[in-house]
């Protein structure tokens, strides 16, 4: 998605949620001093795996049950594996380690520099409402590639997406995807404790601002799949293709 597009995006975004974009500037503007502070932990994208097939991983209610999908029926070593934020957790509850993490850094914290520290590259993401969390856990992290909702500056990308899931594929995309598979995306009324830590069940009824959230991202990859030179399948659908 170029800027332009993506920009037109991002005002709707703003009007929906009363977003403030001088916060999400603010956030943008921590999160690249840090990087250009911090040389020895920044990657760049082309420092990131390459590939024509990924699959991405979200925290919705189906992730343990596509996971042991995946492990039985496929080989995970010919794709690239995004996790989205809180999906790390799942996985690594399964001995699968992501090759990349794309966080705004409010899953499993604790997951994610595990991960990390393990050889995951972490995409981080700026926004109005993460200045404290990059604050205090850009330190804990390393191998950083920086993303913001902004217009990018210095050593920040933006290249399209908005919640953790959908930026997970415009990322892919980015990457040069030509099959993704999405594994744990339910785009449903249902959240995890991968996706919220803080709730005390297992699962939860998504409150109003976490359905429109998943509207938004649903609304994105549906973009990505008309505009895009990429085929996107549920992992249901990748199944009955792999026969």
């Amino acid at each position: 998605m170029d800027l332009k597009t993506w920009i037109g995006w991002y005002e709707k975004i703003i009007e929906d949620f009363k977003f403030d974009p001088l916060a999400d500037m603010e956030a943008a503007e921590y999160l690249n001093d840090f990087l250009q502070e911090h040389e020895n932990i920044k990657v760049d994208m082309d420092e990131l795996p390459h590939n024509d097939k990924f699959i991405i991983f979200g925290a919705g209610p189906s992730i343990k049950k596509h996971l042991k999908f995946l492990k039985e029926d496929f080989d995970l070593g010919v794709f690239t594996m995004i996790a989205a934020d809180g999906a790390t957790t799942a996985l690594l509850e399964e001995s699968i380690l992501p090759d990349i993490i794309v966080t705004d850094l409010d899953g499993n914290i604790d997951d994610i520099i595990r991960a990390n520290k393990a050889g995951s590259f972490v995409v981080v993401h700026a926004h109005g409402n993460n200045l404290e969390r990059l604050r205090f856990y850009l330190p804990k992290l390393r191998n950083i590639l920086g993303t913001t909702q902004t217009p990018p500056i210095g050593d920040l990308h933006n290249f399209g997406g908005f919640t953790d899931g959908d930026r997970a594929v415009f990322l892919a995309v980015e990457l040069g995807a030509k099959l993704i598979i999405l594994a744990g995306m339910d785009f449903g009324d249902i959240i995890t404790k991968y996706s919220r830590p803080q709730i005390s069940e297992k699962t939860e009824k998504a409150d109003k601002i976490k359905r429109l959230k998943l509207e938004y991202a649903k609304k994105l990859i549906d973009w990505i799949m008309e505009n895009e030179d990429v085929k996107i399948y549920n992992l249901v659908e990748a199944k009955l293709l792999k026969g």
